[in-house]
């Protein structure tokens, strides 16, 4: 079964950081492009970061300069370092893989003021 498992969501005051993780079940993910996105309360889900399998990045100019996508191909995790956090980038967060459509289930940041 295919999986994507995202976890390190929490709440954090502003200013604050926090690392989000995604944990893939197949090897096929090493060649899959894999995104970050995020969907607010009432908003449409949004891009945020994009990383290819050999590591070109892609981010959200509202995340530019305070996020950073990575990946571990390796153990097949992909990861969302944010930092600056602001009130605004509370949402819950989702891993994609683009080959399958693969979502994960999500994981709640919540930036308090």
């Amino acid at each position: 079964q295919v999986q994507l498992v995202e976890s390190g969501g929490g709440l954090v005051q502003a200013g604050g950081s926090l690392r989000l993780s995604c944990a893939a079940s197949e090897s096929i993910f090493s060649i899959s492009i894999m995104d970050w996105y995020r969907q607010a309360p009432g908003k449409q889900r949004e891009l945020v970061a994009t990383i290819t399998s050999s590591g070109t990045t892609n981010y959200a100019d509202s995340v530019k300069g305070r996020f950073t996508i990575s990946r571990d191909n390796a153990k097949k995790m992909v990861y969302l370092q944010m930092n600056s956090l602001k009130p605004e980038d509370t949402a819950v967060y989702y891993c994609y893989r683009r080959i399958g459509n693969v979502w994960g289930q999500g994981t709640q940041v919540t930036v308090s003021s």
